[in-house]
C-alpha cells in the first residue's frame, strides 16, 4: 500500500518528465489528461497512452485507465503510471491525492486557484504564484533558476523566444491558422522537406518552415483551436533530441522531487 498519492495534471513532455521521475523514485502517481490532448512531442511524453492505450518513456510505461475503481489497484501495484480521462474532480475524489501537480503547462491562460484541491499544491512555470493558485511554485524557464522551488511570489514570466537550435526559434513551430480536426500521416521523427505539407486542419494545409525532422506533431484527427501549436521541426544536421525525457523537463522534474522532499520532511512521519 502507498504512502501517499501524487496525482499530475498534464502528460505533455514537462508532466510526464515529472512522473517519470517520481515514479523511478518509488512514489505512486497517476497522470490525468484531457481526452485530446493536443501535444506535440509526443515521443518525449505518455501522451500516446491516450490514443494508443499503452506506452513507454525511458524504462516506464504508462497505461490509459478511465475505470476509477482500478486506479488504487495500479497504484498499489506500482508496475505502469496510470493515465486517466476521467472528470479531474472525480480523480481527486477518488484517489485523494496528497500531492497535486499541474503540469499543463498552459502559458498564455491564468491558472484557476487550486489549493485545497490537495494538501500540497505545485505549479509548475508562469502564472502560478505560490501562496495564491498554488501552495508552490516551479520555476520552468531556462537559466540557472531552472526547477527552483518558490515558496512565496510567482516564477519568471514567460519569454519572448524559444531557444535557439542552430539558428532557428520561433520558426521552427507550426501552429493552426485555424481551428478545426488536425490530420497527418507522418509520425515524429520523419524527414520533411522545407514547403512540404505534413499536415492539414480540414482543407487548410500545414507545411514544414524548412527542412529538418519532425520533433512535434500532434496526434491525428485530434480536434485544435486556433492558434495551437501543432508542428515542431528541428534542423536535419543538428543533434537535436526527439525521444526520451529533454534536459529542461527533466531540470523542472528535479525541482518538483525537491519540494516533495522538503514537504515530506515536515509532514510525513
Amino acid at each position: 500500500m502507498f504512502d501517499f498519492c501524487i496525482l499530475v495534471r498534464g502528460a505533455n513532455d514537462v508532466g510526464s518528465a515529472v512522473a517519470h521521475a517520481l515514479f523511478t523514485a518509488g512514489y505512486a502517481v497517476g497522470i490525468h489528461e484531457t481526452t485530446h490532448p493536443t501535444t506535440s512531442r509526443r515521443k518525449m511524453a505518455f501522451t500516446d497512452a491516450i490514443f494508443d492505450g499503452r506506452t513507454s518513456l525511458e524504462g516506464v510505461t504508462a497505461e490509459r485507465n478511465d475505470e476509477g475503481a482500478l486506479l488504487h489497484e495500479i497504484l498499489n501495484a506500482h508496475q505502469v503510471i496510470p493515465v486517466t480521462t476521467l472528470d479531474i474532480l472525480t480523480v481527486i475524489e477518488t484517489l485523494h491525492p496528497q500531492i497535486l501537480v499541474d503540469a499543463r503547462m498552459r502559458k498564455h491562460q491564468q491558472p484557476e486557484i487550486q489549493r485545497g484541491l490537495a494538501e500540497l499544491t505545485i505549479g509548475l512555470g508562469p502564472n502560478f504564484t505560490a501562496g495564491e493558485t498554488t501552495d508552490l511554485v516551479v520555476e520552468s524557464n531556462w537559466g540557472e533558476s531552472l526547477g527552483r522551488v518558490i515558496r512565496r511570489g510567482s516564477a519568471s514570466p514567460l519569454q519572448g523566444e524559444p531557444r535557439e537550435i542552430e539558428g532557428h526559434a520561433r520558426d521552427r513551430y507550426v501552429y493552426t491558422p485555424v481551428a478545426g480536426t488536425f490530420h497527418t500521416s507522418h509520425e515524429v521523427g520523419d524527414l520533411v522537406e522545407k514547403g512540404q505539407e505534413v499536415a492539414h486542419i480540414d482543407s487548410t494545409a500545414l507545411f514544414a518552415p524548412f527542412t529538418g525532422t519532425l520533433r512535434g506533431l500532434t496526434h491525428d484527427s485530434v480536434p485544435v483551436s486556433l492558434h495551437a501549436k501543432v508542428i515542431e521541426v528541428v534542423p536535419r544536421s543538428a543533434n537535436a533530441q526527439v525521444t526520451g525525457i529533454g534536459e529542461r523537463p527533466a531540470g523542472i522534474a528535479e525541482g518538483v522531487i525537491h519540494a516533495i522532499q522538503g514537504w515530506e520532511a515536515q509532514h510525513v512521519r
